[in-house]
């Protein structure tokens, strides 16, 4: 039997090359290391998804940046005032008004230029004229009958003074008399009736007398108190009469300042109603600006503040006169006097007023916004991209600014724009 030659199939496929324990270790620190880079990447994947989601929970709104407008915190000086417009009008613009009713006649025209003392027109009242009139009779009728008083007066004065000179003239007969018997009873010539009677007489002499000087004392009182009734009562209608002319005189209008007749109210012959206006004149030389403001500002604005006045692109200077008390419309109206009268100003012409209330210096402030007064307690901050509602304390609002107290600090980014349809969230996202 021949003997062939088989190969016999070996395990030379499924042996694989087995290195040294040093290789062995090396190529396990290399798994190791591919398994926490792995495990690194997995980790920061999921902090990046944890942080989208909490910022997406935290912000329950999103805004787009280009919709935000915003300020930046500063410090400088601050200057807190008031605008408003005014209108150019007469500090000196008197009405006349009809003393009593009557008939008007002007001997003017409105536009017509007048003098202090210039006759404007004229009331035809023929019930106040007849009326003073009458007084002034009644007058010359009282001052007669005190002038007739006063002569009485004087007479019956006189006659009491004459009784009382009697009366002291009878004194000395009757002291003559009691003498004359005193003598002769001391040597009993006469009986001692006759002196009882003497000396009767002298005592009777003596007390008329008495009552004759106490008599003439009050009747003098009393007619001087009669007569001081009479002159009270011719002061009186002396009044009366000089009132009465005041008001008859008045019927003649005459202006009171220099200036322009502005209007005249009633037509020409016109009848006329007492304290009827007629006639207004304005004093051209004495112009201030009106302006009206928020009712806000009027505890702070006071007489003598400064303000600035822009009339014709012209800068000019001036101070409050005043604010009047009564608020109309939600406003205050005041006035503002020029420190220097300028030329070439006509009434009812328009301006622009700047009143300054506060000025310091150093002062945290940012712009303002129609959104932001001294009310607001939170303001929006720009941090990275998320506005985060701040608590903030305002102090004194101008125009374009807003002091600052509490909560922010130099150099943060507030948002101006309105924020209150994102109902006061903790933090709203910035969309790029």
């Amino acid at each position: 039997m021949l003997l062939r030659d088989v190969s016999i199939r070996g395990t030379q496929s499924q042996d694989r090359v087995v290195g040294t324990p040093l290789d062995r270790k090396s190529q396990a620190m290399k798994l190791i290391r591919r398994y926490w880079m792995l495990a690194a990447g997995a980790l920061l994947l999921l902090i990046a998804i944890i942080w989208s989601a909490s910022a997406w929970l935290s912000s329950e709104k999103t805004v787009p940046r280009e919709r935000l407008r915003t300020g930046v915190v500063s410090r400088g000086p601050f200057v807190r005032d008031v605008a408003a417009t005014g209108t150019v009008v007469a500090a000196v613009s008197p009405t006349l008004f009809a003393e009593a009713p009557g008939i008007i006649i002007y001997k003017v025209r409105a536009g017509d230029i007048v003098k202090p003392g210039d006759v404007l027109g004229e009331v035809q009242s023929a019930a106040l004229t007849n009326e003073f009139e009458r007084e002034r009779a009644t007058l010359a009728s009282v001052e007669a009958a005190l002038n007739r008083q006063t002569i009485e007066v004087r007479r019956t004065i006189l006659k009491s003074g004459q009784d009382a000179d009697l009366a002291k003239v009878q004194i000395t007969a009757a002291e003559r008399e009691y003498k004359r018997a005193e003598e002769a009873w001391g040597i009993h010539v006469i009986p001692e009736r006759d002196f009882k009677r003497a000396q009767d007489d002298l005592e009777t002499a003596k007390l008329n007398y008495s009552h004759a000087v106490q008599t003439s004392g009050l009747e003098k009182d009393s007619l001087e108190l009669e007569l001081r009734a009479q002159r009270a009562t011719r002061d009186a209608q002396a009044l009366k009469v000089a009132r009465l002319r005041q008001r008859v005189d008045a019927l003649t209008l005459k202006s009171p300042v220099a200036g322009i007749v502005a209007t005249l109210t009633q037509a020409e012959r016109a009848q006329v109603a007492e304290n009827a206006p007629l006639v207004t004149v304005v004093d051209l030389s004495a112009l201030e600006i009106e302006f009206q403001v928020a009712e806000s500002y009027a505890n702070e604005i006071r007489p003598g503040m400064g303000a600035e006045v822009t009339l014709d692109g012209r800068k000019l200077t001036g101070t409050v006169a005043g604010i009047s008390p009564d608020v109309r419309n939600a406003q205050v109206t005041g006035r503002v006097r020029f420190s220097e009268q300028p030329q070439g100003l006509r009434q009812n012409q328009r301006s622009s007023v700047r009143i300054v209330l506060d000025e310091r210096n150093e002062v945290t402030k940012v712009a303002r916004s129609a959104f932001q007064d001294s009310e607001t307690r939170f303001v929006y901050v720009v941090r990275d991209d998320e506005a985060v509602r701040v608590p903030v304390e305002y102090g004194a609002a101008a125009i374009g600014e807003i002091e600052i107290r509490k909560g922010l600090a130099v150099g943060d980014t507030v948002v101006l724009s309105d924020m209150r349809e994102y109902a006061d969230a903790p933090s709203v996202l910035i969309a790029n």
